[in-house]
Parts: structure tokens; C-alpha cells; sequence
């Protein structure tokens, strides 16, 4: 019973937490903070919070453009 999944992989993240790191993400691109403050170690919450932070940061180059 070979499995390649992390630890944390096996976890189940509520709809509620990764609502959360992509709000959070998205907060931080929209602000103009660095992609690099990443703060989630575990791949799920960190890739809802990246996600939130591309859109966050196209909303934010938006507005700019338009300024």
C-alpha cells in the first residue's frame, strides 16, 4: 500500500478556511503586497490563497490602469 500524498494532503479543508485564504490572498494582491507573504505551509489553503492573491493583484493593476 505504496501512496505518494503527503501528510497534509490527507487533510479536509472546510469550504470556510479556503474561503478564507482566498479572501485573505485576495486582500494582499489588492493591497500591492508581495506574492512572497505567502503565509500557508499546507499546499490546499496555500494554493486558495494564491489564487485569491492573482485576482486581488488584477484588480489592483485594473484600477491602475484606469486611475
Amino acid at each position: 500500500m505504496a501512496s505518494d500524498a503527503r501528510p497534509d494532503d490527507t487533510r479536509q479543508w472546510s469550504l470556510e478556511s479556503l474561503n478564507k485564504a482566498y479572501q485573505q490572498g485576495y486582500m494582499a494582491g489588492l493591497t500591492g503586497q508581495p506574492n512572497s507573504q505567502q503565509p500557508y505551509a499546507a499546499e490546499v489553503p496555500a494554493a486558495a490563497w494564491e489564487a485569491g492573491w492573482e485576482d486581488g493583484h488584477e484588480q489592483l493593476l485594473r484600477q491602475q490602469k484606469s486611475a
